[in-house]
């Protein structure tokens, strides 16, 4: 590993919760002038960035993961049943006490913070605060993503302050309206010191985002009438800022597709825009590893070395199994993403280079082969595959995120990869969408040509003419699994009700059901909230 872990003293630690716990202190009147230097500026606002880190590590990627076509969540007997926790997101039966649904706090909590930090720096129109608006909109971009009205909380509330969720449509504008006016403050810098950070580039990625599926936000897309193929009138917008991220010159497609998502990862990957930065010992919460290795992965089941090279001193899980119709998506001749699931026959990896070997990966003497079907006991809702070799080797497995066998032992399954959230590739494809979808072309961009860019780099076959929606589709699953935007692709390509797996064998009412492209409400923020109502659909 090559990050650095920075870890501050108990009696520092202490001071710092012990002088910051009267938040309604007007932070100003403590100092004769306030302190607006730029180290100020940072003790500030270095807790807001963050704010989303522990979901993202895991219970919002097992939203994403599990109700997209990309896994599904299998139990052992009933071991990582979970009370349906993998199960409901995989069957398109959400509810709303889903441990993985339950995110929105995180995000509101952020929100919240963003705006006391922006009063305390001098307010909306000052120049040092234009980051913290950023993010504060990418919160806002999450939340109304995932549960469409939601409240737009652009300041700080007053105690007896009464709130309400806006339309989705009215959050996507005030998104676009708030990264328009900070664009031209945000810092173009791309160095470690901005990495993680909100950056100009990042908010033309959200914005990128945003108006790929401004049909998507601002119709009802829950509705059987809302058309994946409708007019988007923000396709030429979303070309534009994808052009100003490409022509910056500061991001590319150097990096092999493995290693950039390595524990070793960080702010030398050309091709990640925004990212948010994992160590398994103090900025952790990351355990993607934990559910997508091989159930008895730690040892060869007589107490010696396991999948990884070495004896894990943690169990692992193990339970997230692909769907056999998006496993077969990678079977491009010589394709890097290939190497990104086991699959298989299985072999042991390097657990200094995180590189497969030539070892047979073995389990009590046997080797271990992943079957690409995933065969249930009883087909109903537990997804119960059997707590036996046969039922843990049910289904491929991702291997995109390798864990570092060492860090994970000792830091309670945490792990030091980087998880990127915005990536150039992803707004190469992104251009490519916009015009294949109507937008005018721009600088010689063909569809054909920036989709042969991501080809080129993961030394699969180039296509010899403009690529369909559903093979750009297609593409997108090989290159951003596990990356957190499979749902919201299917959304968008009107693919989420789609059969995959057991969602529509075992839940029937999901293939019609398009109250699903919204989760529901957490009970918890409705308990908060009773003047609001639940999603409809549930």
């Amino acid at each position: 590993m090559n990050k650095i872990n920075i870890f501050i003293p108990a009696a520092l630690l202490a001071l710092a919760i012990n002088s910051c716990t009267d938040l309604d202190v007007d932070v100003k009147s403590q100092y004769t002038t306030y302190p607006n230097s730029e180290i100020a500026a940072e003790a500030k606002t270095s807790d807001v960035y963050y704010a989303f880190r522990g979901m993202l590590g895991r219970r919002y990627n097992e939203a994403m993961t599990l109700s997209s076509d990309e896994c599904m969540g299998v139990s052992f007997d009933g071991d990582y049943y979970d009370s349906g926790n993998y199960a409901h997101p995989s069957l398109h039966n959400f509810k709303p006490d889903d441990a993985c649904i339950g995110y929105w706090t995180d995000l509101s909590s952020g929100i919240t913070k963003c705006n006391r930090v922006i009063v305390d720096l001098g307010g909306e129109d000052a120049a040092v605060t234009a980051p913290v608006r950023a993010v504060r909109a990418f919160y806002h971009f999450i939340l109304m993503d995932s549960y469409g009205d939601v409240p737009i909380l652009d300041h700080v509330l007053d105690a007896n302050e009464a709130l309400e969720r806006s339309p989705r449509a009215d959050v996507a504008k005030w998104i676009e309206s708030e990264l328009l006016a900070i664009r031209d403050n945000m810092t173009t810098k791309v160095d470690a010191s901005t990495y993680g950070r909100p950056t100009r580039w990042m908010v033309d990625a959200l914005l990128a985002k945003l108006y790929i599926n401004w049909n998507v936000y601002t119709n009802d897309v829950t509705s059987s009438s809302w058309s994946a193929t409708a007019a988007n009138k923000k396709l030429d917008a979303c070309v534009a800022v994808c052009d100003d991220i490409i022509q910056s010159g500061l991001f590319n497609l150097s990096d092999d597709y493995l290693r950039k998502f390595y524990p070793s990862n960080g702010a030398g990957i050309k091709d990640f825009i925004y990212a948010m930065p994992y160590t398994a010992a103090n900025e952790d919460g990351m355990t993607y590893a934990r559910f997508r290795t091989w159930r008895k992965g730690d040892t060869n089941g007589s107490g010696g070395a396991g999948l990884y090279g070495m004896v894990v001193t943690k169990s692992v899980g193990g339970n997230f199994a692909v769907n056999p119709e998006f496993a077969a998506l990678f079977s491009l001749n010589g394709d890097r993403r290939n190497d990104a699931l086991f699959k298989g026959a299985l072999y042991q990896y390097n657990p200094s280079t995180y590189e497969v070997t030539t070892n047979p990966y073995t389990y009590k003497g046997v080797q271990v082969i992943l079957t690409q079907n995933v065969a249930l006991k009883t087909q109903d809702e537990n997804l119960n595959v059997g707590n036996t070799v046969s039922g843990w080797s049910q289904g491929y497995r991702f291997n995109k995120f390798m864990m570092d066998p060492t860090a994970f032992g000792l830091y309670n399954r945490c792990q030091d990869n980087d998880i990127p959230i915005f990536r150039y590739a992803d707004i190469l494809l992104t251009k490519c969408e916009a015009i294949l979808r109507g937008a005018t072309a721009t600088n010689g961009d063909t569809p054909k040509g920036l989709f042969n860019q991501i080809r080129a780099y993961v030394n699969a076959p180039a296509i010899a003419s403009n690529p369909t929606l559903d093979e750009l589709l297609d593409e997108r699953g090989r290159e951003f699994f596990d990356e957190n935007w499979r749902r919201n692709d299917l959304i968008r390509f009107g693919h989420f009700e789609y059969d995959w797996g057991y969602k529509n064998i075992i839940n029937p009412t999901a293939k019609t059901d398009y109250t699903k492209r919204i989760f529901p409400v957490p009970t918890g923020v409705l308990n908060e909230n009773t003047n609001w109502s639940q999603n409809p659909g549930y």
